[in-house]
């Protein structure tokens, strides 16, 4: 059995009820069931449609997401997250390169990294080494009037842990933001790597390991075992290249706003909706979220 989830985005809610009919009458769905009014609407499905990307495709085009995923284990108990461009709406380096002066330098090499273009390990030394100098107290400065949060992290967070689940930040950042930006959204726990700093300056340089695409599917590894869940437990969520990993090993990996590289690797995309779309996606109800 397979579930079929259309949504919209949340500040425009705009879903036509005639559409959702028209695509259960297609595919000979079950009865739709409103999970939001005029936001999202799902219904049940016996077999997996063979058209489903041309008719994703099609409904893009009217600011309209699609998921269809297998019934049966879609709740998830973990939430695997990326920060970037994911849980915050800006990428925290690109941020620090415009104090810093060197911003378009930076963040043409983001873009590219991001993409897959680039080798992560490599694009995050040769932007961090042109923060040489900066002052360490820029990066209180950035978080305070330059970081905002992505729309439905607070809710995703708190719905999923009132309900028994974990939640883990897990960033090709730095933990200077991820420690904060965790800390705002209530994650049980946050990983990201160190910028270093002498004097009060950054030296251009982060702390070894460096935590790139492995160390994100090795977050997803250790954190399960730790809590004694499998990895079909776990949904992640993602933009960039460097969180392909982990989105392909969790039980359900959503490419949110994606890169288009990246989300053709992802069976889940989400480009209208916003964070709340995890919870949709996992069944909850606009009722059920935890208010925050």
């Amino acid at each position: 059995m397979y579930v079929a989830t259309l949504l919209t985005n949340p500040a425009i809610a705009r879903l036509d009820p005639a559409l959702v009919e028209s695509l259960r009458n297609a595919w000979g769905g079950g009865d739709a069931v409103w999970l939001s009014p005029d936001e999202v609407a799902e219904f049940t499905l016996a077999t997996l449609p063979g058209n489903r990307w041309q008719v994703w495709d099609d409904l893009q085009a009217l600011g309209v997401d699609l998921v269809v995923q297998p019934a049966e284990g879609r709740k998830k108990r973990m939430l695997l997250a990326d920060m970037d461009s994911t849980m915050i709406q800006q990428e925290c380096i690109d941020e620090l390169a415009d104090e810093a002066g060197v911003g378009d330098r930076v963040k043409d090499i983001t873009a590219r990294a991001m993409n897959g273009e680039l080798d992560f390990e490599g694009a995050l030394l040769e932007r961090v080494g042109l923060l040489r100098g900066l002052d360490e107290a820029v990066i209180g400065h950035v978080l305070n009037t330059r970081i905002t949060l992505m729309p439905g992290g607070r809710a995703l967070v708190a719905t999923m842990r009132a309900n028994g689940g974990y939640a883990a930040l897990v960033s090709g950042g730095f933990t200077a933001f991820t420690a904060q930006v965790a800390a705002q959204l209530g994650f049980d726990e946050n990983r990201a790597n160190t910028l270093l700093a002498a004097d009060g300056k950054l030296t251009g340089d982060v702390g070894r390991p460096i935590l790139g695409r492995q160390a994100k599917v090795d977050a997803l590894e250790q954190i399960t075992a730790r809590l004694g869940l499998s990895e079909q437990d776990v949904i992640a969520v993602g933009d960039g290249a460097n969180d392909l990993g982990m989105l392909g090993r969790a039980g359900t990996g959503v490419a949110l706003h994606a890169k288009p590289s990246v989300a053709a690797q992802c069976e889940v995309r989400i480009n209208h909706g916003d964070l709340t779309a995890l919870l949709f996606v996992q069944g909850y109800a606009k009722a059920d979220f935890v208010a925050v």
